[in-house]
């Protein structure tokens, strides 16, 4: 838990261990969810977890564990019925009858005992039909409650109605996080893309405003119309991501020939700080998951002839909503148009495998798994001899390193440089004093060996990638 000079608001993690779901892994998925909402900006001031079969039908949990979270949140634990009631006579005389009955029936049952939970939990749930007795309440209340699975809209609203305060599920949790970082004009419209088409299908009517629209769009309630306005303003700002996304695209064309490294790897990795490194820029770096979304492309530092260009991704995470894979995939397209992929690692996190494993599930979704690569053990500063030893016998191809290290980084920059140079050829070209305007071509995208001039013009003996020698020579015919 990091410690904050100012309280921030509390939330609760709530997680449901599923069959085949081992305990460190289930531990390590409510440690994640635990950053994600440290990264919205709140304190993580109790965890609640179940052991069972199935997620609960109605609202996730048991009747016992959810009166436990309620008391985290000051809900009442139960979910109630948000439908409005008619008050005729009869329902009067029924409530009426309903109450004496309760005031005289001291030996009535507890509400739902007896019963069977759905998704009876296994190996003995513990605590599910116990209440939130004795439970131990924050010293503040609760005012955010993170699930970590993806949550049916019904599930959210009876979650809400039993804790009295917001519930997001996980993928409302990571879009949430997306809105709030989102720089760029392509970031902020994936971002918003993906935003209402998760709020859509949660919309629901408010109490006395399912009557028909007259006029215009007649026969439609409130929630049809809002719902129509979410579809077509998601057409609007895909028309307006496209126009951008084509001016990129332009942009990428020109830098074709360049020699192009993508850093990838999973959200916290220390990709940013190995960008600021390698580059000598200002990006940002933070201890935060998704701390940067909008992809960053500098020049390598110190500057290599022709010059190499480095690009930061965003970052990938286990379970990330399928809309934000699709809505960013232009910014993966900078890695599937990279010369090489230099893939991060954290490996002072235990489960750094498993993430090395979702960073490559990504990039072959995208068609990028044929482009050469180099492991890049990330943090190694942080683990004993031994560990550093066992781990480079483990991965003897990787390069280990920490990006606070300025000899690892100078390393690192060796490699990739040596990575270029070996697919570098020798070439000759004659730049007529027609064409002097093309010198600047050569230099950007040849390292020149030597230069000398007669009376036909400028020869250059120089080395260049083949297919960049093969257009700088197309170019002097034209």
């Amino acid at each position: 838990m990091h410690t904050h000079t100012q309280q921030r608001p509390a939330a609760v993690l709530v997680s449901v261990q599923l069959p085949g779901v081992d305990p460190v892994q289930h531990m390590a998925d409510l440690a994640e969810l635990g950053r994600l909402v440290e990264t919205l900006g709140y304190d993580v001031v109790a965890t609640i977890s179940q052991r069972r079969a199935a997620l609960g039908a109605a609202a996730v949990l048991g009747r016992g564990k959810l009166r436990e979270l309620a008391a985290y949140t000051g809900g009442e634990g139960e979910i109630g019925s948000s439908a409005p009631q008619r008050k005729d006579k009869a329902r009067l005389r029924w409530e009426a009858e309903q109450r004496e009955a309760e005031e005289g029936g001291e030996g009535d049952l507890d509400e739902g005992e007896g019963e069977v939970d759905e998704g009876e939990a296994y190996e003995g749930e513990e605590g599910d039909e116990e209440g939130a007795e004795g439970v131990p309440v924050a010293d503040r209340q609760a005012t955010l409650v993170a699930i970590d699975h993806d949550v049916s809209p019904s599930q959210l609203r009876n979650l809400e109605r039993a804790t009295g305060t917001q519930v997001l599920d996980r993928t409302g949790v990571i879009i949430e996080i997306f809105h709030r970082h989102a720089r760029s004009r392509e970031a902020k419209l994936q971002v918003e893309i993906a935003r209402l088409s998760y709020v859509a299908p949660r919309l629901r009517e408010s109490p006395g405003t399912s009557e028909r629209q007259r006029g215009k769009g007649a026969g439609e309630s409130a929630l049809e119309l809002d719902r129509r306005r979410i579809r077509d303003r998601i057409a609007e700002l895909r028309e307006e991501l496209a126009a951008v996304q084509r001016d990129h695209s332009v942009r990428r064309t020109l830098r074709r020939d360049a020699r192009r490294v993508a850093l990838v790897g999973y959200t916290n990795a220390g990709k940013s700080s190995l960008m600021r490194a390698l580059t000598a820029s200002e990006v940002l770096v933070a201890d935060k998951l998704f701390a940067t979304l909008d992809t960053t492309v500098r020049a390598l530092q110190p500057e290599a002839k022709p010059r190499i260009l480095v690009s930061d991704t965003v970052g990938f995470i286990k379970k990330l909503p399928h809309d934000l894979v699709a809505s960013f995939r232009s910014t993966l397209d900078e890695a599937l148009e990279a010369s090489l992929l230099l893939f991060v690692a954290d490996v002072s996190d235990p489960m750094y495998e498993e993430q090395l494993t979702v960073t490559r599930s990504v990039l072959g979704e995208i068609g990028a798994v044929d482009i050469p690569s180099l492991l890049l053990l990330n943090k190694v500063d942080r683990l004993t001899p031994l560990q550093r030893e066992a781990l480079q016998q483990e991965h003897p191809e990787a390069v280990m390193l920490s990006a606070k290290d300025p000899a690892d980084v100078a390393a690192l920059r060796d490699r990739i440089v040596a990575f270029f140079e070996a697919s570098m050829v020798e070439g000759e070209l004659v730049l007529p004093y027609g064409k002097q305007s093309l010198i600047g071509e050569i230099y950007e995208n040849a390292r020149v060996m030597e230069e000398t001039y007669d009376e036909q013009g400028g020869k250059f003996r120089l080395r260049a990638h083949p297919t960049a020698l093969d257009r700088l020579r197309s170019l002097l015919l034209k």
